[in-house]
């Protein structure tokens, strides 16, 4: 089926319910719909129509013309998405199933998400490969007046040409799990030199044109197998890892860049949206504020994220509207309140802990609701590590990987160097260099800056509170979060899994007060 699968169910325009098959089978980057998935889906009742986001007819051409084993093996035994409902879903017998494309569902998922003042954008899909595509630009205008509003293909970039590829590719070579472990890669990048980057541009690009221009080693499905042998022989000592990691960012970067400025030669707008895997590279994004002055990319842009595009996509084209988006808490629901007095009181005694309560985020970022938290100054509760190096350890997680900080809105830019004019940043999508690390050295990253996740009274008003108690009490408006799991684990959904994880690592998990 698909990697990383999803459903999202939408009535009338709301969103009912939106979660990950992962967090229900506790299988990392899950393909595969599953009974407590779609358990939980069907609560909200039979669907009219089911609308997968792929063409699983175009995905098997491609296949079929990579022409490898691995591939067209795959063409002929992998079971589709509409085979799969049909076997292990009798109640779905009969409702009509139909589709659209990868990456339309893609850019729907962050237009149809987007605030009301992207009424014109441009909307850029980048990521590793849909049925053919790997990058497209689309042209979004609403004409004044009127209800014609259409999502109008502008360019696209094919397989076998993939910025995603290469990233996932580089992410193999240096002995990290393609696919998944590419954000640490761009965590890696901050302890290294971009040493390799006129190596990288040679060898792995055929030119400098940055899209029609792989390398046709890069051209398999096994990323452990995309880096040509001769390419860096030998093994990589750690410092080797970090400037290969380095040098990928930053030609991820300026190959971000150029697309940016491409898409800018088809519709001339300060509004851009951002979507696919690529759109997960936080120092990518910042550094798009060099060519649009507005920025939206929706909480979850990956693959697992499509799935709201494809059902937002179709109430469009029925109805003409938007769906009615309030924000990423779309998942399982632990119902209580949620627990103020449990978190400033952990967060007074020093402890690293956890919340688990109400409606679990749509995305692969903890935003408060499934969230491991800290005090981010100082030294931690094991006296000889900082605050950092206790939460990894727990998280069994590399010791230079970073944390981020939540800060309130209004202290946003007291604190960080945010990215253009940006004040509201809720989805920990970009990074800033923050302005004063020595008081919060624990969400502080190896070159300085951090990803910052921002909150108001309107995106989760109790966390907001929690927050400004703390800083009245405090002085410092900043608390370390990070999701509720171990690395390579899904996110903590329900009480079990809250439950679980308290016993296993010896972390307090508060789930109401």
């Amino acid at each position: 089926m698909f990697h990383d699968a999803s459903v999202c169910v939408v009535e009338d325009g709301e969103i009912l319910f939106a979660g990950h098959a992962e967090r229900y089978s506790r299988q990392k980057n899950d393909a595969y719909l599953n009974k407590g998935l779609m358990k939980d889906a069907l609560k909200h009742g039979l669907p009219d129509v089911i609308v997968l986001h792929e063409s699983s007819r175009l995905k098997n051409i491609r296949r079929l013309k990579q022409f490898t084993w691995a591939s067209i093996k795959a063409a002929f035994t992998e079971i589709t998405a509409e085979e799969w409902i049909k076997k292990f879903y009798p109640e779905l017998k009969g409702i009509p199933i139909t589709n659209c494309k990868h990456h339309e569902a893609h850019a729907a998922a962050g237009i149809l998400t987007a605030p009301e003042s992207f009424d014109n954008a441009t909307i850029m899909t980048i990521d590793a490969i849909g049925e053919f595509q790997t990058a497209t630009i689309y042209k979004w205008e609403t004409h004044r007046g009127g209800d014609d509003t259409r999502l109008q293909l502008m360019h696209e970039t094919t397989f076998p040409n993939s910025l995603g590829l290469f990233y996932s590719a580089i992410t193999a070579h240096v002995g990290l799990k393609p696919m998944e472990d590419e954000y640490i890669l761009m965590g890696m990048a901050a302890y290294g030199k971009p040493l390799y980057v006129d190596k990288i541009n040679k060898e792995l690009f055929k030119h400098e044109d940055p899209w029609e221009n792989l390398h046709e080693s890069l051209h398999t499905v096994d990323m452990s197998k995309g880096v040509p042998k001769n390419f860096m022989p030998g093994e990589l000592d750690e410092q080797m890892q970090f400037d290969l990691a380095a040098s990928a960012q930053l030609v991820c970067e300026e190959r971000i860049l150029a697309y940016a400025k491409l898409a800018k030669t088809y519709w001339r707008t300060e509004n851009l949206v951002f979507m696919g895997g690529c759109a997960l590279n936080c120092v990518a994004n910042s550094r798009l504020y060099e060519r649009f002055e507005n920025i939206h990319i929706m909480p979850n842009p990956g693959d697992s994220g499509s799935a709201l595009g494809a059902a937002a996509l179709y109430y469009y084209k029925q109805t003409g509207k938007r769906v009615n988006w309030t924000g990423p808490y779309l998942g399982n629901n632990i119902e209580g309140t949620w627990p103020e007095e449990k978190f400033l009181a952990s967060l007074q005694k020093g402890e690293i802990f956890g919340v688990a309560n109400g409606r679990a985020e749509f995305g692969p970022r903890a935003l408060g609701n499934r969230s491991l938290f800290a005090d981010p100054r100082g030294k931690g509760p094991h006296r000889d590590n900082t605050v950092k190096d206790d939460v990894n350890r727990i998280k069994r997680r590399q010791k230079f990987r970073p944390f981020a900080p939540i800060v309130l809105q209004e202290y946003a830019r007291d604190w960080f160097d945010m990215p253009g004019e940006v004040t509201d940043a809720p989805y920990m999508q970009f990074v800033a260099k923050c302005l004063r690390p020595d008081e919060i050295p624990a969400v502080v990253h190896g070159d300085g800056t951090s990803r910052v996740q921002t909150v108001n009274q309107h995106q989760h008003p109790e966390l907001y509170a929690a927050l400004k108690k703390w800083h009245k009490k405090t002085g410092c408006p900043v608390i370390l979060n990070t999701s509720l799991n171990i690395k390579g684990m899904p996110i903590v959904d329900t009480v079990a899994d809250a439950k679980a994880f308290e016993k296993h690592y010896n972390v307090p998990v508060h789930i109401s007060d």
